[in-house]
C-alpha cells in the first residue's frame, strides 16, 4: 500500500533537503581530494588514480554484505541514515591525516577515502532503494529534474565560495583543506537528520528474501540485462577520464583552487539549464533513446579538454560538458528503475551497483595506465571513442525495449 499522497510530498520536500546537505558535503569534500593530494600530499598518478578507483573496489565487497543485509530489513530508514553518519566519520579522520610522518601521509589518505565507501556503499544502495519505494512512478521524472536542479544550484555556490576561500590561502597549506573536511563532516550530521524524519511504510518481512540474497535470478530479467550491459560498457568509457581531468588541470594547465571551482560551477550551472529539458525529452522520447544523445555528448569532453590548457577555454569545456552530465545523472538512474520488477528492486540495484562498482575500481586504473604507457591525449581520445562507441550500444537497447514494450514493459517506457 502506497502512503497517502501528502506524505509522499512531504518526503519529496526532505529528500530535496537531505540532498542539500549531502551536496555540501561532497562539494566541500570530494571535489578537492585530487588537490588536496596533489598540492598538499605530493602524491603520485598512481595514488590519484586510487582515490577514483579504490572506494569502488571496496565498494564491491560493500554492495554484496548491503544487498544481503537490505533484503532482511523491513524499514530501510535507519539503515540508510546510520551508513551516511558512518562514511562521515571518515572525513572527520581525514583531518588528522597531516599530524602522520611524511611519508605515511598519501597512503593514510588514499586508504581513508577508499575505506569511506565501505559504509558509503551500503549508503547509496539503500537510499537508491529507500527513495525508489517512497517516490511513485508517475511523479519521479519530474520529482528528480527538481531535485537535480535544486541540489545543482545549492552545488554551484558552495563550489564557487570554497574556491575563492581556498585562494586566499598557499595552495600546498593543509589548513584550509583540515576545515573543510571538519565542515563536511558537521553538514553531514545534517544529511542524517532529514534522512531519519522520512515517513516509510514498513512492509512485512517474506521468507524468500532470504534466498535472493544474491538475486542471480535477476539476470534473467531480459530489460534488466541488456541495460546492465550497456550501462556498463557507457560508465567504463566515462569513469576511466575521471583522474585524467583532475591529473591534467591540475599537473598539465596548473589550475589553481579557484579554476577548479569555477571548472566545477560552469558544469553545475549548465546541469540546472538542461535538467527539465532532459526530463521533458525523456517523458517525450523514452529513456533508452535519450541516452544515444547523452552518450554522444559525453563523448566531446575528453577530446574538447586536450585541445587547449588555457583556464577559460577549459571553463568553457566544463561549461559545455555540464549539458550532458545532467542528462546521464537523471536518465540512467531513472532507467534503472524502469527495468527493475518493483517487488525485487533492491536486489536489482544491488546486483547492478557491485557491477558498477568493478568497472569504477577497473576503469580510472586503466585510464592512468594508458597515461604512464602512451601520453594525456591518447587516454582521452580513447575515453571519447569508448563514450561514443556507447551511444550505438544504446540505440540496440531502445530497439530492443521498443520491440518488447507489448511483452514486458508499459507503452510509456518507449
Amino acid at each position: 500500500m502506497a502512503l497517502p499522497l501528502s506524505e509522499t510530498k512531504q518526503n519529496e520536500k526532505l529528500s530535496i533537503r537531505n540532498g542539500i546537505a549531502t551536496t555540501i558535503v561532497l562539494n566541500i569534500s570530494n571535489n578537492y581530494f585530487p588537490l588536496f593530494a596533489i598540492s598538499v600530499l605530493g602524491a603520485t598518478n598512481f595514488q590519484i588514480g586510487l582515490i577514483s578507483s579504490l572506494p569502488q573496489f571496496i565498494g564491491m565487497f560493500a554492495m554484496v554484505i548491503g544487498s544481503m543485509i537490505l533484503n532482511r530489513l523491513e524499514e530501510k530508514k535507519r539503515f540508510t541514515a546510520y551508513s551516511f553518519l558512518a562514511a562521515r566519520l571518515f572525513l572527520f579522520l581525514i583531518f588528522f591525516v597531516m599530524y602522520l610522518p611524511a611519508e605515511y601521509r598519501s597512503w593514510a589518505f588514499v586508504l581513508l577515502v577508499g575505506f569511506m565507501n565501505l559504509p558509503g556503499s551500503f549508503a547509496n544502495l539503500s537510499w537508491q532503494s529507500f527513495i525508489g519505494d517512497l517516490i511513485p512512478d508517475d511523479r519521479r521524472s519530474g520529482f528528480f529534474s527538481e531535485r537535480n536542479k535544486v541540489l545543482t544550484i545549492v552545488g554551484m555556490f558552495s563550489t564557487f565560495l570554497i574556491g575563492i576561500l581556498l585562494q586566499q590561502f598557499d595552495k600546498t597549506s593543509p589548513f584550509p583543506f583540515q576545515v573543510l573536511f571538519v565542515s563536511a563532516f558537521l553538514f553531514g550530521l545534517i544529511e542524517v537528520y532529514y534522512l531519519l524524519k522520512h515517513k516509510e511504510e514498513k512492509k512485512e518481512k517474506k521468507r524468500e528474501k532470504k534466498r535472493l540474497c544474491f538475486g542471480l535470478e535477476v539476470f534473467r530479467h531480459k530489460p534488466f540485462l541488456y541495460f546492465l550491459f550497456c550501462s556498463l560498457f557507457f560508465n567504463f568509457g566515462w569513469q576511466m577520464a575521471w583522474s585524467l581531468f583532475s591529473i591534467y588541470q591540475i599537473k598539465y594547465a596548473g589550475a589553481t583552487a579557484l579554476w577548479i571551482s569555477l571548472f566545477t560551477v560552469a558544469n553545475q550551472l549548465a546541469q540546472i539549464i538542461s535538467y527539465k529539458w532532459w526530463g521533458r525529452m525523456a517523458d517525450k522520447h523514452s529513456n533508452a533513446k535519450m541516452m544515444i544523445l547523452v552518450s554522444a555528448g559525453m563523448a566531446s569532453a575528453p577530446v574538447l579538454t586536450i585541445l587547449s590548457p588555457n583556464m577559460i577555454y577549459l571553463v568553457l569545456v566544463n561549461g559545455f560538458s555540464g549539458l550532458f552530465v545532467s542528462g546521464t545523472v537523471l536518465i540512467l538512474f531513472n532507467q534503472l528503475l524502469e527495468v527493475t520488477e518493483e517487488e525485487k528492486r533492491s536486489v536489482f540495484i544491488s546486483n547492478y551497483n557491485i557491477l558498477l562498482a568493478l568497472v569504477a575500481f577497473v576503469a580510472p586504473q586503466f585510464g592512468v595506465y594508458l597515461l604512464e604507457q602512451t601520453s594525456i591525449d591518447m587516454a582521452m581520445i580513447v575515453s571519447t571513442i569508448l563514450r561514443g562507441s556507447s551511444a550505438g550500444v544504446f540505440f540496440f537497447l531502445y530497439l530492443f525495449l521498443k520491440k518488447n514494450q507489448s511483452k514486458s514493459l508499459p507503452a510509456a517506457f518507449i
